[in-house]
């Protein structure tokens, strides 16, 4: 090579790290600034700041906000031994969120100085909610839902941290995160920020729907403070709420529940509800089309159940008022000879509380026909249900709900991808025959 071909490989080789830099400097700039807010009186005076049904006081209305919230869910332990409840003390720090990426520790949130939010200021909560920072300025990783929160006004951000500032102070200490290489680096937080999180993105636009008073509330609930697109929305490889199908139902990474559709087909999402019906769902635990399971049955008793009547009318109009997801896939022709084993078992083991068509009978048991949990694109969770059973939530409408016993220790993964295949293609269903693989796949976890 010439001295002069190599002279110029050396300036392009400069030039390319040059912009390497800048773009990586551009990069990190973008996902660490922080656009301005808007103004606390008029962030106050916003439209759907969230009430509870008693307006008396600041910290009254944080504690409805955080139940709606289900803040409790993951800042509070569900088990602790050394306290008398079994329980962990109220926001003193959670269990291990279990993701792709490694375990997430939800931290203490109590005004204990060394170990909580003693320390914290107002705007240092605010920032938290909508900037995803913490006081030091450090980037929060998303499995705290700031994503969501960013859409809280701030009136109701300093209710939420007045609520919790009014708690006892417990000396809990937090636990580190677990996580794998990189997803480790918190730096490089910065990157996945730029490509997907801005503070100041706007909600979703009513389009063609009428953007009533009502509509406001639902949207202002269902994408903020209850957070609904963190579980019902499908993510990317990096963690990132899909833009593509929002509320249009996905896995739970490391959790092992379907969140099904919030969206408007007929069968598998909301298309068959009507209004009355989801609100009931979520103050209840129950409807007329099947019952709240796993972290579902969690948010309504942490949270929906304590929903004002009307805000739980205001999120099930502005989920009725979505529209509807793409047709599901022609689903396959189960075979006659498991559906006829299906059959038996149903009969044998289901009839007598979900009756001869399907068709339950409410309170106690829920109807199979039409039911979103049992025609679910992903069947995780009938397979969970079947294998382990189950209960609707506790609720004042509901305080001694109907179980359903675990057949796990007693059927073999062909009767229960069976006894699944039948009811999900009997009595006008139609959906995807059961598997093996997708049985075991489910009892593996649940060991």
């Amino acid at each position: 090579m010439s001295p002069a071909v190599s002279r110029t490989a050396r300036r392009i080789g400069l030039a390319l790290l040059m912009l390497l830099l800048a773009l990586a400097g551009l990069g990190y700039w973008l996902g660490t600034r922080e656009p301005a807010d808007p103004p606390a009186r008029a962030a106050a005076a916003a439209p759907g700041t969230a009430h509870g049904p008693d307006e008396s006081g600041q910290i009254t209305r944080g504690r409805y906000l955080a139940a709606l919230g289900n803040c409790m869910g993951c800042h509070t332990a569900a088990r602790d031994p050394g306290q008398p409840s079994g329980r962990g003390a109220l926001y003193a720090g959670g269990d291990a969120l279990v993701t792709p990426y490694g375990r997430f520790h939800a931290p203490n949130l109590t005004p204990d100085r060394e170990h909580g939010l003693g320390n914290w200021t107002q705007d240092d909560f605010w920032r938290a909610l909508r900037h995803g920072k913490r006081p030091d300025g450090s980037l929060l990783y998303p499995a705290f839902p700031y994503t969501s929160y960013r859409h809280l006004t701030r009136a109701d951000a300093d209710a939420l941290f007045a609520y919790l500032q009014s708690l006892p102070a417990v000396p809990r200490p937090n636990i580190d995160h677990e996580l794998s290489f990189p997803y480790s680096l918190r730096p490089l937080l910065a990157y996945w920020r730029a490509l997907y999180f801005r503070a100041d993105a706007p909600l979703p636009s009513a389009g063609d729907t009428e953007a009533s008073p009502q509509w406001l509330r639902g949207r202002y609930l269902t994408e903020g403070l209850a957070h609904c697109a963190e579980c019902h929305t499908a993510r990317n490889p990096l963690g990132a709420l899909r833009g593509d199908a929002p509320l249009g139902g996905a896995m739970m990474p490391g959790q092992g529940w379907y969140a099904p559709p919030l969206t408007g087909e007929p069968g598998t999402g909301l298309g068959n509800w009507a209004e009355q019906d989801i609100a009931e769902l979520l103050r209840t635990g129950l409807s007329q089309h099947g019952f709240a399971a796993g972290p579902m049955a969690e948010s309504v008793r942490n949270g929906f159940q304590h929903a004002s009547e009307a805000d739980a009318k205001a999120i099930a109009h502005y989920l009725k008022r979505l529209p509807a997801g793409p047709p599901p896939a022609p689903s396959a022709v189960p075979d006659y000879g498991v559906m006829a084993q299906g059959s038996k078992l149903y009969e044998g083991l289901c009839l007598q509380c979900h009756q001869a068509k399907g068709e339950g009978f409410m309170p106690a048991w829920p109807a199979l026909v039409g039911n979103p949990g049992v025609l679910a694109k992903a069947p995780d969770n009938l397979i969970r249900l079947v294998l382990d059973g189950g209960f609707a939530p506790a609720t004042p409408a509901h305080p001694r709900p109907h179980g359903m016993p675990p057949f796990g220790p007693t059927l073999s993964d062909a009767d229960i991808a069976a006894v699944a295949t039948y009811v999900r293609n009997s009595w006008g269903n139609s959906a995807s025959p059961v598997t093996l693989p997708e049985v075991r796949r489910v009892r593996d976890r649940l060991r």
